[in-house]
């Protein structure tokens, strides 16, 4: 069941980069890629539970803050110790530049 809701404008995020995005008391993380495609995930590393919003973005890559683990944020993937747990991630359609992601995506 699709449950889309707006998280925020293509305009709040800069090309390689994140935002982080709060909603009914969970945290989501935002990325728009290096080709301008909007993607989301859970918002918290799956290590220790960070926000990952002060990680470093880099070629479709997020790491974390505190430890350094690396999930691809197209995929969710984890990439790096010591994050062994992949990230949840959430469909995104940009519509009228809005991007707005499926909370209801299982």
């Amino acid at each position: 069941m699709s449950n889309w809701v707006q998280a925020c404008v293509t305009d709040d995020i800069e090309p390689e980069d994140l935002i982080n995005f709060r909603h009914e008391c969970q945290d989501y993380a935002i990325f728009r890629s290096p080709d301008d495609q909007f993607y989301a995930t859970a918002g918290h590393c799956t290590h220790e539970q960070v926000l990952l919003g002060g990680g470093l973005v880099m070629d479709h890559i997020i790491e974390c803050p505190k430890h350094n683990g690396r999930f691809d944020y197209r995929t969710g993937e984890a990439k790096g110790a010591p994050v062994c747990v992949n990230l949840k991630t959430y469909p995104v359609k940009v519509e009228g530049g809005k991007v707005w992601i499926d909370l209801g995506a299982s």
